[in-house]
């Protein structure tokens, strides 16, 4: 343990001796050359508990995702529902599964900190201490696992608030806010998990595929701000600050140039697959409970697949083009972060619109256009600060990291 905070204090000081501070250490320098696995990673392959956790979580906050967007479109096109329908199944099955994933992982890394093994290089980032070090928890894990208890909870509570008032048919009920929150916590930590294993091809493709499901998710908690006389929509803020911030954070924290790409093209799958599902599914179970569809239906696009940025390949491209500049004219981990978002930001902040009006049955309006101008650039620029931060601290977490200086 020594020689790991040794190397962690030479690492700090010879970052200071190059004049570039630790919260401002970005890679958008390198050539992303992939390292070679760390004993960590060999410990966790060996045994095969790492991936196999991961991809459980991964696989329950993906549940709950479908879930969530089944239960969204019932709403629309059947109408109000009770607590113990189908999706509402789906979308608790979810968080219970991701939950129990990482309950086992608290554990095993308690087991071994007992057994005198070293958990420093456990996988699913650094273990912290709990109740005063009567459990070891991962902090991907940690996080995946309290989200997932919070969720249960609020669960509960919704429930009660069912039995005081019924049908449920808005979206941003108190129960549903702290459902939202909570589960973004699972999905937060899924990518915490991953991001702790960037060093192995698993763990790249982990948060690949789990930073789209939080791209998708995070919006829906702006939501309980729409009542607010805002000058813009926090569904469209929240759009363009995750989809850029998550864009930027997976670019760095992997290093590899081509990250944003593959990750947006991901979204577009899922967001596809949706497309598909969501008002699939919820014809087929208001057959099998004999319910009818609403009159008015149309043919109006999915609820929440609809909601998803669509053109996130354009701003993935600008994202990309500016890493590439950023590596190429030597830019400052300072700025670099920033100007990024800025391009990718305007990119999605402009496309909102167009894609409302293409979804819509009218042009997309001037002035919001003119507004989203403004908003877009400015919100990613946000994004991008926030998002150098993000990387940093998932870098260090890393299994690649922990095991320097030994």
């Amino acid at each position: 343990m020594h020689g790991h905070e040794n190397g962690h204090e030479n690492g700090h000081e010879n970052r200071h001796e190059k004049g570039i501070p630790v919260s401002t250490a970005l890679p958008i320098t390198g050539t992303g050359t992939p390292s070679q696995p760390s004993p960590a990673v060999r410990i966790s392959r060996a045994g095969r508990t790492g991936p196999i956790a991961a991809n459980t979580v991964l696989a329950g906050t993906t549940m709950s995702l479908f879930g969530l967007s089944w239960d969204i479109q019932w709403h629309v096109d059947v109408g109000p529902d009770t607590f113990f329908t189908l999706s509402h199944l789906m979308l608790y099955s979810g968080s219970a599964l991701a939950g129990l994933a990482s309950l086992a992982m608290v554990l095993i890394a308690t087991a071994a900190q007992r057994a005198g093994q070293p958990v420093d290089r456990f996988p699913g980032g650094k273990p912290v201490r709990v109740f005063g070090g009567v459990f070891r928890a991962p902090l991907g894990y940690l996080i995946t696992g309290t989200g997932a208890a919070l969720f249960l909870l609020f669960g509960l509570l919704d429930l009660w608030w069912h039995s005081l008032y019924g049908f449920d048919a808005v979206l941003d009920s108190p129960p549903h806010i702290g459902l939202f929150l909570s589960i973004s916590f699972s999905m937060v930590g899924s990518v915490i998990v991953f991001a702790a294993a960037r060093d192995t091809r698993w763990g790249r493709a982990g948060v690949i595929l789990s930073i789209p499901v939080l791209i998708i998710f995070s919006p829906i908690t702006t939501k309980a701000f729409g009542a607010l006389p805002l000058p813009v929509e926090p569904e469209l803020v929240g759009n363009i600050l995750f989809s850029t911030l998550l864009l930027i954070t997976g670019t760095l924290t992997i290093g590899r140039r081509g990250t944003a790409l593959t990750t947006a093209a991901t979204l577009g799958v899922l967001q596809l697959l949706l497309w598909w599902f969501s008002p699939w599914a919820a014809r087929v179970y208001a057959d099998a409970s004999g319910l009818p569809l609403r009159d008015n239906l149309g043919d109006n696009p999915p609820e929440l697949p609809s909601e998803i940025p669509v053109f996130m390949l354009f701003a993935a491209a600008a994202i990309t083009a500016l890493l590439w500049l950023s590596r190429r004219r030597g830019w400052s981990g300072r700025i670099a972060p920033q100007i990024m978002g800025a391009g990718g930001g305007a990119v999605v902040g402009l496309s909102l619109p167009i894609q409302s009006a293409l979804f819509g049955d009218s042009g997309p309006d001037p002035a919001e256009l003119l507004t989203m101008t403004a908003v877009g650039p400015a919100t990613g620029a946000l994004a991008g600060y926030l998002a150098a931060r993000l990387a940093v601290l998932l870098r260090e977490h890393s299994t690649a990291s922990l095991t320097k200086g030994r």
